[in-house]
This record gives C-alpha cells, sequence and structure tokens, in this order.
C-alpha cells in the first residue's frame, strides 16, 4: 500500500543533498513525497537580494520535481537565524500541513548537524509529531547532510549513528542530475559538498551496508500500531 511521505528540510537543496535517493525510491514504489522548506536558503548571505531567493526558488521547484517529489510548502524563517523566533512558530508552521498531508513516514536533520537551522528543524519536528494517541505516522527518519552533519564533533554534540541503509543503485545519477540545479550551492571536489564526495559518501554508506551506492539514516522513533 502506498504510503505519504514528509521531507522537512531547513533549507532547500537539503532535501535533496540528504535524501534525494530515497525520494526517488520513493516516488518509484508509488509512495507520495511532499517536502517542506523552512527558509529560502539565501538571506543570510552578504548582498543576497531578491533576484538570488527567486533564482533559489526556481532551483528548489526544478530539483524537487526532477526527484519526482511536490514542494508543498515554503516558509519564511530567517536563513541560518531560526534560533532568533520562538521555535513555537516553527512547530506552528510544520503542524499546519497536518490537514492536507498527513504522513507515514518524516525524514528531517540530524540534530546533531553544526548547523543551527537544521537542529530547530529536529527539535520542532519532534514536537509536531511527539507520540499523542492522535498521532498516526509510522517513523521519523534523521538524514545526514554534507557540510554540516559531518562537520560537527564529539565535543559539541552526539554524533550521526545511522541505522538504516537504503539502497539508490538505482537512483544515485537521478539525485546528482537534481542537484545540478544547486549549481551555485555546490563547492569544489574534494569539498564535502562537491558532486564527486556526495557521490562517494553514496558509495561509503553502500560499502557499510553490502550495496553499491545507499544513503543513510537514523531511525529515532518507529510506531507500530
Amino acid at each position: 500500500m502506498s504510503k505519504k511521505v514528509l521531507v522537512i528540510a531547513s533549507h532547500p537543496d537539503d532535501e535533496t543533498i540528504g535524501c534525494g535517493g530515497a525520494i526517488c525510491r520513493h516516488v518509484k514504489e508509488g509512495d507520495d513525497v511532499g517536502v517542506i522548506t523552512l527558509t529560502n536558503g539565501v538571506h543570510s548571505r552578504d548582498n543576497a537580494n531578491d533576484d538570488d531567493i527567486e533564482k533559489r526558488n526556481i532551483a528548489a521547484e526544478k530539483a524537487i520535481s526532477a526527484l519526482g517529489a511536490i514542494w508543498i510548502g515554503a516558509g519564511d524563517f530567517p536563513d541560518n537565524k531560526i534560533d532568533s523566533v520562538p521555535i513555537i512558530d516553527v512547530i506552528k508552521f510544520i503542524e499546519s500541513f497536518k490537514d492536507t498531508f498527513y504522513p507515514n513516514i518524516i525524514y528531517v536533520h540530524s540534530p546533531t548537524d553544526l548547523n543551527i537551522d537544521h537542529r530547530i528543524a529536529a527539535s520542532a519536528t519532534l514536537t509536531a509529531y511527539r507520540p499523542e494517541p492522535k498521532e498516526s505516522y509510522e517513523e521519523i527518519r534523521f538524514y545526514e547532510v554534507a557540510s554540516s552533519t559531518d562537520y560537527t564533533v564529539k565535543q559539541l554534540d552526539k554524533k550521526f549513528e545511522p541505522n538504516l541503509y537504503i539502497n539508490i543503485d538505482a537512483y544515485i545519477e537521478k539525485k546528482i542530475e537534481a542537484l545540478k540545479f544547486y549549481n551555485v550551492e555546490m563547492r569544489e571536489n574534494p569539498h564535502s559538498r562537491s558532486y564527486e564526495k556526495i557521490q562517494s559518501l553514496a558509495q561509503h554508506r553502500g560499502s557499510e551496508s553490502g550495496m553499491n551506492y545507499a544513503e543513510a539514516f537514523e531511525v529515532v522513533r518507529r510506531i507500530i500500531r
């Protein structure tokens, strides 16, 4: 039976970097995938303007569509400054989509990430989907984002510890193609946010799980009713 899958990303491009292959696989298997972004991913940069925001929005629309998902919501929280607003506002924004797109599976950032927006997204999501009797989702999964999840250290917080690996052998090329819509956000090799290193990470996660290419996740909550 098909499922509804919700992906929550602090910035447009996180969804593709973190779980683009899994999104493709969910879609191929008949699931409906909706993406919520919290910020425009641009405003914190020097000299950013409305044109930059529009370009990022166009890139997001194309990338998310290329993965087969639907962009169902875009928040206007301050980029890289979500900690400057009450977290209840973020929680309420995430909760506002429950009536129109209630998920079976939820993907969100790891709370161990170096990026503060990622940490708040994780905390707000866990609060929005706290395990009350009225909730009926099945699973929440943390995903990793190159140049954030890999940049944290144990002295700062716990590190990402994956316990779920999803085979993306058939979808790695589609993930890389979708990332090209965010080309301005990508970096030169050997930066971890380069095309080469994102593909290498998928190979590494694959080698950890007996596959060629995989994306890794940390299942934080699984509920069987």
